[in-house]
């Protein structure tokens, strides 16, 4: 039972449509877990814990079992994602699947039965620099698919700051902002000194030998001498994206 229907349930219990007891008997006989072939248990009542559904991890998995947990995923919920999707696996699973969407800078292949839902605005997301792409595209389309609207400022790092200067006000105005910068990771410093909102930074592997596929940013994001900022792993722009979504739904809306 997806949270739309569980809601509409307490409604009718509340307003006395429905008994208590038959509203027992409902939830009663809700699955809570799906056994995939011999490999995976699907957790049926993320989206109720959780506010969105579970979402498939496509990294080390076979293009079969991606395409079997995703059929089985979408019997039960409008919005349906993988995660580090390759090419060769979204062209297998869309095959089997119909009506899936794959976004190759991201990485993610989805089902959004409800494309023209209202989303909310509030989260914005600033890069250092056009390497970084595919974890800004990983985390903006996370935050789209779970409910947001997304605004992106691309390639503006440090090495051009008057580049960032241009979109203070149009970042002023957001609940959150992330940050996703590779190489020394000193956006995102810079960023939280201007901004008075939750700053979420991403460092990414992009760099030349000393960046250490992506260690160095992640300290220097670490130590960063601006308040407010929060450091998630390296390449995780998923992980940056539900925590964005997460804090803007709980922020007023400066839009409307």
């Amino acid at each position: 039972m997806d949270e739309t229907k569980l809601r509409s349930l307490l409604q009718s219990v509340s307003d006395g449509s429905v008994s208590i007891a038959q509203a027992v008997e409902q939830i009663s006989i809700i699955p809570t877990m799906e056994a995939v072939n011999d490999y995976a248990n699907i957790d049926l009542q993320r989206v109720a814990r959780n506010g969105f559904p579970e979402v498939i991890f496509g990294q080390g998995k076979t293009p079969q079992q991606v395409s079997e947990i995703f059929n089985r995923l979408i019997n039960h919920h409008n919005q349906v994602m993988a995660t580090r999707v390759t090419p060769e696996m979204a062209s297998f699973v869309m095959n089997k699947i119909p009506n899936l969407v794959y976004q190759p800078t991201a990485r993610i292949l989805f089902l959004d039965r409800e494309p023209d839902r209202k989303k909310k605005a509030g989260i914005a997301i600033v890069s250092a620099g056009t390497s970084d792409l595919y974890v800004v595209e990983e985390a903006a389309l996370t935050a789209e698919i779970i409910g947001n609207q997304v605004t992106r400022i691309n390639d503006v790092g440090v090495a051009g700051l008057h580049r960032l200067m241009n979109h203070l006000p149009e970042l002023r105005k957001a609940n959150v902002v992330i940050v996703v910068a590779g190489m020394e990771g000193a956006l995102v410093s810079v960023v939280g000194g201007l901004l008075a909102c939750p700053i979420i930074a991403v460092p990414t592997s992009v760099g030349y030998g000393a960046n250490f596929n992506g260690l160095a940013a992640l300290l220097a994001m670490l130590n960063s001498c601006a308040s407010g900022v929060a450091v998630v792993n390296i390449d995780n722009g998923f992980g940056a994206g539900v925590i964005a979504s997460r804090i803007n739904h709980l922020a007023e809306d400066k839009y409307e």
